[in-house]
């Protein structure tokens, strides 16, 4: 018989704070394709080569997120915390949201069959993330303000009444989302020397280096459990974590909270991450960085993923790409690097702004002949 994906909770069960008696909410996510790249591979060796450095040599493989049930990796992290809620017993949870994470939490509030009620910032939002929260049933409200203003009112929403805070802040979250570094090391065979992500709220910068450790056989500061680390080490390294974000939303790279943050990628349009001491360390403890890259730099890399990896992501996952093109100018991409860029959407989250960028794509209307297509291709 066949061996069926049995989701996240199930397949790293002995790594994660999952009860017996927990009923396990999940819609079969994880498992996403990690995907190499050689013509990425060829970019950035060109791109080394320029700032004189030698970039030979490096793998470069793209971690497609996208592939989760509702698009994102915010799965990843809501299987395991609605898991907890219906454990609980609470009847409804809330989020603040530029997105993904309505759509996800909207998702998996359906399977655990509660309520879900999400507070965005009023035409944040693109279309397709908007259209999955509604069609999943949550209760909207739209905030004049921006996701920070919308994090602020659901902490107080969730303080003061039986709702269930679903947000990255909510521990669980970063649990479930630490499974993305076990698959990575899995088909790997070892943890990447360098990984590169997008960094908006930091919960997944955070996430993915807590399972990193926890493979090396370490715990880190954000683990709130230490029952996995009694297990045999399954790596021989840490990778350097490389977090990237939008010029107009950088936090991290100005050093201090951002009050009105703007940028084309929505899923990172965070002025006050709410993971950032999670994430400054592990900046920090691994070697890494955090950098900014220009909104025009992220729709070059959407679009040189899709013409030629053959993976259609979102604007903020492209920043990864962005980020890891840009070092690489900067001499700083190191000779035989083995590098995993994490892709954290969908493409189809975000249509307008793609077909926005690509400017007219109207195809030639033709007769219904064949010799008319042959003329049109330039057969």
């Amino acid at each position: 018989m066949a061996n069926m994906w049995s989701g996240l909770l199930e397949e790293y069960r002995n790594r994660l704070p999952v009860e017996v008696s927990d009923p396990i909410v999940t819609l079969y996510e994880g498992n996403t394709p990690l995907v190499r790249s050689p013509r990425l591979e060829t970019r950035v060796a060109e791109a080394s080569a320029g700032a004189g450095v030698d970039g030979s040599g490096t793998e470069i493989y793209v971690k497609f997120e996208g592939a989760n049930p509702t698009g994102s990796f915010k799965d990843r992290g809501m299987t395991m915390a609605m898991t907890k809620v219906k454990a609980a017993g609470t009847q409804m949870v809330a989020c603040a949201s530029t997105g993904n994470t309505s759509a996800s939490a909207a998702a998996y509030a359906v399977a655990a069959a509660i309520g879900c009620a999400v507070i965005l910032p009023a035409g944040k939002i693109a279309l397709g993330k908007l259209a999955q929260a509604v069609m999943h049933g949550a209760q909207l409200v739209a905030v004049d303000g921006n996701f920070d203003d919308c994090l602020r009112i659901t902490r107080e929403l969730t303080e003061q009444y039986p709702v269930a805070l679903v947000n990255s802040i909510n521990p669980y979250r970063l649990q479930g989302q630490k499974t993305a570094a076990f698959e990575i090391c899995d088909a790997l065979g070892d943890a990447p020397d360098i990984h590169v992500l997008p960094v908006g709220n930091a919960g997944n910068i955070s996430a993915y280096w807590m399972g990193y450790n926890e493979y090396f056989g370490r715990k880190v500061t954000s683990s709130i459990e230490d029952s996995a680390l009694h297990l045999k080490p399954l790596t021989t390294k840490l990778p350097r974590m490389w977090g990237i974000q939008a010029e107009g939303a950088a936090p991290f790279v100005v050093g201090h909270p951002v009050d009105n943050p703007e940028t084309i990628a929505t899923a990172i349009r965070i002025g006050n991450p709410a993971s950032w001491a999670y994430a400054a360390a592990a900046r920090d403890d691994s070697g890494g960085l955090i950098t900014a890259v220009s909104d025009q730099a992220i729709m070059e890399a959407q679009a040189i993923i899709a013409a030629e990896v053959g993976v259609f992501c979102e604007p903020a996952s492209a920043a990864s790409v962005a980020g890891l093109l840009a070092l690489a100018s900067a001499g700083q991409v190191p000779a035989g690097a083995r590098i995993v860029c994490t892709l954290t959407g969908n493409g189809l989250k975000d249509t307008a702004t793609a077909m926005e960028v690509r400017g007219d794509v109207t195809p030639p209307v033709i007769a219904p002949e064949l010799s008319a297509a042959v003329q049109a291709l330039g057969l």
